[in-house]
């Protein structure tokens, strides 16, 4: 049996970084390509065919699951439950790597973890071709992403000794696959689900997710030794300036998950938007509602460099905004990318619907927004957090996404009882309102700390 090694500065084999790095970005291109396909068919499926008289009486538990959403929201329609269980899923989804790094890093392995998280995450998408497995497919999916996702990103830095700057650089590769998987996956699963069914579109996923698992154990020497569990260090007791940046950490908590309430709409509700809305006929062809999705991973790839070259330009000018500018710019773009959705009424074609270029001006225009704000909260809480806590609070960034998620879902709730330009318009005040929100709180904290550096 080979036993794997450790890898060390000097391995620059894949595009002069470490082996390791292409098989765990094989691993994960292919877990996000099996979990974004799924999702940009998920709520058009349970719309369209799962939640419908003739189906969904074969779900099994689904009237003990649905009786207890009812007894805290109310009573849902059909789309409404839909968003309502979507919503619950993608902050499920956000919840649980806190869960599977912890016993990746302090139980099982990374390694076992990863293998679990693999195969059932496949094997939640197996049991989506079922009527009466769909529940046990949400819980396998919500567990398997926990498992992968908790523990590939810590794997990337163990290839790389702490004085190794190849590590941002790695990061950046690795947000880079994860935005290919997001391009990819809805094009394929788009085309087989219109093609030849939703079943299909969803065993491509399950197969996507066993290649990324064949990728991963075919490199395990190209990876770091497994490491026995550690011993942790005694943390440091936490100072006043410590728990002074907790709290504007904290405080700024609630403007954040404003944004992932936009935000996860645009994987949930926007599908059946799209649908009723949109004109998605080009010439003689359909477009498929998935492919819309594809745009949320190519707009990044090619926002991204004139964005850096803008802040480069402006730090060199002395006029760069700081990170809570940055967050506060970024969600009244991504508001005003929304508004796009809710004029869209006003500007109908012939045949009465939206043009098409409504809806790719919004992705565009939204991802730009999307790249001010997300990466910069993430390297704020890793900046502000203490040493000894920056995992964990790093944690509580993650769990803004799960806080927006669930509030998304109920709010999808309301999309038919309200026109397009209430239920849109709703959504871009609120992410505006949590970019103003963020702004304020970090006024706050620079005056507070000029402050104390006076003192």
């Amino acid at each position: 049996m080979r036993q794997p090694k450790n890898t060390s500065d000097q391995d620059q084999s894949f595009f002069g970084h470490p082996s390791g790095l292409g098989v765990l970005a094989g691993l994960e291109v292919w877990d996000r390509i099996s979990f974004y396909g799924m999702q940009s068919l998920l709520v058009l499926y349970m719309v369209g065919q799962l939640l419908l008289p003739g189906h969904v009486e074969r779900v099994s538990g689904f009237p003990g699951f649905r009786s207890a959403i009812e007894h805290v929201v109310g009573p849902l329609s059909t789309q409404a439950l839909a968003s309502q269980i979507f919503g619950l899923y993608v902050g499920l989804v956000a919840l649980t790597p806190l869960i599977g790094g912890f016993l990746g890093d302090r139980l099982l392995g990374r390694r076992t973890s990863i293998v679990l998280g693999a195969l059932s995450m496949a094997g939640g998408h197996l049991a989506l071709a079922f009527d009466q497995t769909f529940l046990l497919a949400l819980l396998l999916l919500i567990i398997g992403a926990g498992f992968v996702r908790g523990n590939v990103a810590p794997q990337i830095g163990e290839l790389y000794s702490p004085e190794d700057r190849r590590r941002g650089i790695a990061f950046q590769i690795y947000g880079s696959v994860i935005n290919f998987g997001a391009f990819v996956a809805p094009l394929v699963t788009g085309a087989l689900g219109q093609a030849y069914g939703w079943h299909i579109g969803f065993g491509f996923a399950a197969v996507g997710m066993m290649i990324g698992l064949v990728v991963y154990l075919l490199g395990q020497d190209k990876l770091p030794a497994q490491k026995p569990s550690s011993i942790r260090e005694k943390a440091a007791p936490l100072s006043k300036q410590d728990y002074r940046r907790l709290g504007f950490l904290f405080a700024i908590v609630p403007g954040a998950a404003l944004f992932w309430v936009a935000q996860s709409q645009i994987w949930n509700t926007y599908n059946i938007w799209v649908r009723d809305h949109l004109e998605l006929k080009v010439l003689n062809f359909i477009i498929p509602i998935p492919w819309l999705q594809s745009l949320d991973g190519l707009a990044p790839f090619l926002l991204l460099p004139p964005i850096l070259l803008l802040w480069r330009w402006q730090a060199a000018r002395q006029a760069e905004p700081d990170e809570f500018g940055k967050i506060a710019i970024g969600c009244l773009i991504f508001g005003a990318a929304t508004l796009l959705l809710a004029g869209g009424q006003y500007w109908l074609d012939g045949a009465g619907r939206t043009p098409l270029i409504v809806a790719v001006l919004f992705h565009f225009i939204s991802n730009l927004g999307w790249l001010f704000t997300v990466p910069t909260l993430n390297s704020l809480f890793s900046r502000l957090a203490p040493r000894s806590i920056n995992a964990t609070m790093l944690g509580v960034n993650a769990l803004t996404t799960t806080l927006g998620s669930f509030v998304s879902g109920r709010i999808g709730g309301f999309y038919e009882q309200m026109a397009p330009v209430s239920f849109w318009g709703l959504h871009a005040a609120l992410v505006a309102m949590g970019g103003v929100s963020v702004w304020m709180v970090g006024q706050v904290y620079i005056r507070s700390t000029a402050a104390e550096t006076e003192a």
